[in-house]
């Protein structure tokens, strides 16, 4: 490592020396991102006349072959922003559109990037609502370590059985199934998924099932239905030897809510405690912070899966080994992720946050992963205390790296750093403890899956929000967390009685109210500028809260 770098600062003081030699304009940096990614990324004018009603996915996989042959019927509304006659259609290589079919007659397409193809649609129909029909076929990319490096998943159970499904957050449903891959897009009528599969295995997927049908040659065809809007990378089969039980919950909506559980037949015995636990120690906790479960027509499952699990709405993959902890093991390292299991809890959180409420571009995926992460804090709170939940909180904020901004780079498919989990956490923590009332801090929670119910939201919508529902001046408190990587250090010292304050590494806007749990209490506003208050001489820092996401620092004047 120390080689690669030494020789990549000799390469780059040679380029400085060429340069500056021939010119002395300033030259561009050149972009990571290349035109994929903007075609994938970017609402263009192939896309923005067009919006997604419905998806009917049909799906065959061939699991000795690895192949995959379907087809996308989309129903879709015309918004009239552009007259372009061009649909934009993803579907990643080495899958391939075999044909595509609207009003009876086939219409022509060509490839346009890598996974990227555009559809010439008759705009012609009095209505302003169309469908079309894309056939698709070919071996399609193979999951390498789901669900971090996605794909679709070929693999068998314990007992040499088929088990397939799919893992495509980030990469994109487009890697099994034609369609429009952009987060701001949902189906607005929801989606059908009809799996064709060997009889002796079961298919299930989003929602409810709708048809169980024989075919011939020893399949069978199953469908099932979401009646919600949902994003793409959440509409997923799962197929294997199943088998399943019900349950209800008597939800905070006033119905109750159907829950459903599937896991490979020889695991019954020990999933059914597990699941019948914390699936509701889950839904009380998170009812009572977020309000009832959103998609109430759709029930809630868990569905064992070969990797560890996805947040696919309505039907959350389990991969946990019916354990308690992340693989037994307690991510805050304090002993509070030891008593429930990790995967249930933190995947059925994303019900509300990512599924309920999803970022329009996944540079702004914080969204998702900041507030389901603390939904864990949240979780430990209402069961083991508030005390149980900070510790927990400050045991997952030591993971941060701080190695880029938890933003990433819009229009190009680009999520930010990884320290979105964690340090998403941490700045949610840190605003409660600023906004100083937890039953303000558990109305904005609700509020905000009110107010963007089955939305899709940009991060300043729901900084906007915090802001207007606290009048606190969040704004330079979102940039430094959200956008850079600098933790601000709060400096002071005491002298004469007085106690000096400011913050340091931070930017220069950067400011905050901080209460100091003295008696009285106190309430200061510290910016980048030196300021002081009379205060008893016998201050400590420890009368500033740790749930503050900043480093404290004692400095002599």
């Amino acid at each position: 490592m120390l080689i690669k770098s030494i020789s990549w600062v000799l390469v780059c003081i040679y380029v400085f020396i060429a340069v500056a030699t021939t010119t002395a304009a300033a030259q561009p940096t050149p972009s990571p991102f290349n035109f994929d990614d903007t075609l994938r990324g970017t609402i263009n004018k192939d896309r923005s006349w067009w919006n997604v009603l419905h998806y009917y996915i049909t799906i065959t996989p061939d699991f000795l072959r690895k192949e995959l042959k379907g087809t996308n019927k989309i129903r879709y509304a015309s918004t009239g922003r552009t007259n372009s006659k061009m649909m934009q259609i993803d579907l990643q290589s080495p899958l391939t559109i075999d044909s595509v079919i609207q009003h009876g007659k086939a219409v022509s397409f060509i490839k346009k990037g890598k996974n990227t193809w555009l559809i010439k649609t008759d705009r012609h129909k009095k209505s302003n609502t169309d469908s079309l029909e894309i056939y698709y076929s070919g071996k399609p990319k193979v999951a390498k370590n789901p669900p971090w490096d996605g794909g679709w998943i070929f693999t068998t159970d314990k007992k040499g059985r088929p088990w397939m499904t799919v893992a495509c957050q980030g990469l994109g449903a487009s890697v099994w199934y034609p369609c429009k891959d952009h987060q701001s897009d949902e189906p607005d009528q929801g989606a059908s998924i009809k799996v064709i599969a060997a009889d002796s295995l079961t298919a299930v997927a989003n929602g409810r099932r709708q048809a169980v049908e024989k075919l011939a040659a020893g399949k069978t065809a199953t469908t099932w239905s979401v009646v919600n809007p949902i994003n793409n990378y959440n509409i997923v089969p799962y197929i294997g030897a199943y088998t399943s039980w019900t349950d209800n919950y008597s939800s905070s909506s006033g119905n109750p809510l159907a829950l459903s559980y599937w896991v490979l037949d020889y695991n019954l015995e020990k999933a059914t405690p597990q699941f019948n636990r914390d699936t509701k120690r889950m839904l009380a906790a998170f009812e009572y912070w977020f309000g009832p479960y959103p998609f109430q027509v759709d029930g809630f499952k868990l569905v064992e899966s070969p990797h560890l699990g996805m947040e696919h709405q309505s039907a959350i993959a389990y991969g946990n080994g019916f354990g308690n902890g992340y693989r037994g093991r307690d991510l805050s390292g304090t002993g509070w992720g030891k008593d429930w299991d990790y995967i249930i809890i933190h995947e059925s959180g994303h019900e509300w946050f990512a599924n309920n409420i999803t970022t329009k571009d996944i540079a702004d995926m914080w969204v998702h992963e900041g507030f389901t992460m603390y939904s864990e804090v949240l979780f430990i709170e209402y069961h083991y205390g508030k005390k149980a939940a900070d510790a927990y909180c400050h045991g997952i904020r030591s993971k941060i790296r701080n190695d880029r901004p938890i933003v990433g780079s819009y229009g190009v498919n680009h999520a930010g750093s990884g320290d979105m989990y964690n340090k998403g956490a941490g700045l949610i923590h840190h605003i409660r403890t600023m906004i100083n009332n937890d039953s303000l801090f558990r109305a904005i929670l609700q509020g905000m899956n009110e107010e963007f119910y089955h939305k899709t939201v940009d991060s300043k919508e729901i900084e906007d929000y915090f802001i207007k529902k606290t009048a606190l001046p969040l704004s330079p408190v979102f940039d430094q967390y959200l956008r850079t990587t600098k933790i601000p250090v709060l400096e002071y010292a005491v002298r004469e009685g007085a106690l000096h304050y400011r913050f340091t590494n931070c930017d220069p806007e950067f400011a905050m109210p901080v209460l100091l749990d003295n008696k009285p209490m106190q309430e200061i506003l510290v910016n980048t500028g030196w300021k002081q208050i009379l205060i008893d001489h016998n201050f400590s820092a420890d009368s500033i809260s740790e749930n503050y996401y900043f480093t404290k620092k004692r400095v002599e004047l």
